[in-house]
């Protein structure tokens, strides 16, 4: 498994100077640093970060990864970021976006539950228009993922993994989607082409994705320490 982190983007919507990524939570440790931690302590090795907006000061503090830079990344979405980290790849696809903060039981169950076939972390709450949301078959299976979804069973919180056996067509998935989509056009994409999302219910948890500064505000009032 590798896993990807992606971090490009400006976080207009949060106005920092800085990559959001890099918003240090009360007890000291930026939301990347301890995305990068708590993957290491699971046993998530190999992580590539996806940088642009301002990468040196990403780059400079967190030397142990790799990286992958997207040059367009003012001009696309987190669909062309995602690409331009597994194209070469042939992998099981751990993602998250690098704005989300999480307890470290998030990932243990989502990597517990992802082992047999490609998953996605959800929240199951009422949504507004920003959150990317989800809504489920009879079977269990995700149908639909996008800001636009009616009716939504909950929020699809960042955290993501495709199975070696899916990339292939994720990659081309990605390839097909627009600039400013999201790397969910692709999912809906291959959920079309009928491969199986199945969604791991990370609700009982703490898991903030931080787009506006309310959700900056619930997390530092929510991570208070590192061993959460």
């Amino acid at each position: 498994m590798k896993a990807v982190i992606l971090a490009a983007g400006i976080g207009s919507r949060l106005s920092r100077p800085f990559p959001k990524s890099l918003s240090v939570l009360p007890y000291g440790e930026t939301i990347l640093g301890r995305q990068i931690r708590l993957m290491r302590e699971l046993g998530v090795e190999e992580i590539i970060v996806v940088v642009g907006f301002k990468m040196t000061l990403i780059m400079e503090q967190f030397p142990e990864v790799f990286y992958k830079y997207n040059p367009d990344y003012y001009i696309t979405n987190t669909s062309k970021s995602l690409l331009k980290a597994v194209e070469n790849l042939d992998d099981d696809i751990l993602w998250t976006n690098g704005d989300v903060v999480f307890d470290k039981p998030v990932l243990k169950k989502f990597l517990d539950e992802a082992k047999d076939e490609s998953r996605i972390a959800v929240d199951r709450k009422s949504c507004g228009e920003e959150e990317i949301k989800y809504l489920l078959n009879d079977k269990g299976y995700i149908t639909e993922i996008s800001k636009q979804v009616v009716n939504a069973e909950g929020e699809a919180v960042g955290i993501n993994l495709v199975k070696q056996k899916d990339l292939a067509l994720y990659k081309e998935a990605l390839r097909r989607c627009e600039d400013q989509d999201y790397f969910e056009r692709g999912l809906e994409f291959i959920i079309e082409e009928g491969v199986n999302l199945k969604p791991v219910d990370v609700s009982d948890h703490a898991c903030v994705e931080v787009d506006f500064e309310e959700d900056w505000k619930f997390a530092e009032k929510t991570f208070l320490r590192a061993d959460q």
